[in-house]
């Protein structure tokens, strides 16, 4: 089945470009993402498609059922929302939303899988079991694929059908090679938490410090203590990544601050570090603080959890890449990435994968192209079709044969 879905994703090539190129130029953050949904729904309406929606997000299932009787339920996942952050591309169909655009390729997400859906549709009569497609908001940093389940949209217990069998998501990589397909075994992306930090003293004139209780050299040595306790108390064959990315305090040149501001992230690979970082961290903070005469308070605000991809899913992706574009299409990553995804959320309840697709030019400096969330990321557009035809033939794959 490998060709005809290469040329079928090749015969819409322009639609998928053109629905990508919609979704860039009115970029829309967070959970609701109306004009984005109706984009989607407008460029599908013709396909014999089941929808259901949620309450909590503007998030769309699609079902597609195969006429060649029952079988397996496999899901395929393209994100919605973008970033609030500038755009500097120059493209002609760049944002028109003044501090927002789509820097993380959840643009290319969505018609990737739009276009998959119409590849699947064309075949649907050779098919047996159905496709469900999550066209879901809030991957960054809202939990959208968690409201999405919570909300059944998906299925599971409880609700009017049982969640899939398998569940597949492609995200793009610009600091790839053109048109590789990479994904790895277990841990593929960290879990993340935000952490916020005020320490409190008692500020006055900055000639007379011992009359005050200072906060900000006291940050100081938390941020370096922060460092310490990543490198001495936990291994560094499961890592963990703490960084403090913005300290704030004080008003004036002359004045010692009531008050010191930190903010940060906290990486982790596994849930038990998660746990022990969470756990930990906040002892030796309140320690350093209260040596000092101050004291600290500790705020963690949880983020995604680990993406664990299923080892049988990405040998199949694998099989499957290598079967459609060669032996030289898939590479196994040997690290992990500390960046996070909430497609870990769906990895948590349905066995699968997510596979990196590189979208880098042809021929261009891979390694030194502006990275996702840069202002000036740009996709190669000629690697979507591609990209729609691994998603369509991961589902028509697993429903033939299972992980076989």
């Amino acid at each position: 089945m490998s060709q005809p879905l290469i040329a079928e994703a090749a015969a819409i090539s322009d639609r998928i470009v053109a629905l990508r190129r919609a979704i860039h130029a009115e970029p829309e953050l967070g959970l609701h993402t109306p004009k984005t949904r109706d984009k989607v729904r407008e460029a599908l309406a013709h396909l014999p498609l089941e929808w259901r929606e949620g309450p909590s997000t503007t998030g769309l299932v699609a079902t597609l059922k195969g006429g060649a009787g029952d079988g397996p339920c496999v899901l395929l996942r393209g994100d919605m929302d973008a970033l609030p952050m500038p755009e500097e591309t120059g493209l002609d169909f760049a944002s028109k939303v003044p501090g927002t655009m789509h820097a993380c390729g959840h643009d290319a997400h969505t018609a990737m899988l739009a276009g998959a859906a119409e590849i699947l549709a064309r075949q649907a009569d050779t098919l047996k079991g159905e496709v469900r497609f999550m066209f879901q908001p809030g991957e960054e940093g809202y939990h959208g694929a968690r409201f999405m389940l919570e909300d059944g949209v998906l299925g599971g217990e409880g609700f009017d059908r049982p969640l899939p069998d398998a569940a597949f998501a492609l995200h793009v990589m610009p600091n790839a090679p053109h048109g590789l397909v990479g994904g790895r075994t277990g841990a593929l992306l960290a879990a993340a938490d935000q952490l916020h930090i005020t320490v409190t003293g008692r500020g006055g004139h900055a000639s007379m410090p011992h009359d005050t209780l200072d906060p900000v050299p006291v940050a100081c040595e938390m941020v370096s203590a922060i460092q310490t306790i990543v490198a001495r108390r936990f291994s560094v064959f499961d890592p963990v990544v703490v960084t403090i990315s913005k300290i704030e305090a004080g008003t004036a040149h002359n004045v010692i601050p009531d008050t010191a501001n930190m903010l940060g992230t906290m990486r982790t690979l596994s849930p038990a570090n998660r746990a022990r970082l969470r756990e930990e961290l906040p002892l030796l903070v309140a320690g350093i603080a209260g040596a000092h005469g101050l004291t600290a308070e500790v705020n963690i605000i949880e983020g995604f959890p680990v993406t664990l991809c299923d080892a049988g899913a990405v040998d199949f992706g694998e099989k499957v890449a290598r079967d459609m574009f060669g032996e030289e299409a898939f590479l196994r990553l040997a690290d992990p990435i500390m960046g996070a995804e909430d497609f870990a959320y769906v990895l948590e309840k349905v066995p699968g994968a997510m596979f990196f697709l590189g979208v880098s030019h042809e021929g261009d400096d891979w390694a030194h192209c502006c990275g996702i969330h840069s202002t000036r990321m740009m996709v190669d557009e000629s690697v979507m079709p591609q990209g729609a035809a691994y998603l369509a033939g991961l589902a028509a794959a697993f429903l033939e044969r299972g992980w076989g």
